[in-house]
């Protein structure tokens, strides 16, 4: 299931795996790869 967020540049598209929990690494990784800053991916 991807998950849209809309940084101040662009929109990126970030996979998110469908369980119930994501492993910290995996997660970290994800957040990595789709090159937004950890406290604006963690933000509303």
């Amino acid at each position: 299931m991807p998950l849209l967020r809309k940084s101040r540049e662009s929109t990126v598209t970030v996979p998110v795996p469908d369980h119930k929990e994501i492993k910290r690494g995996t997660l970290m990784s994800i957040i990595r790869q789709s090159g937004i800053p950890k406290e604006e991916f963690e933000a509303d």
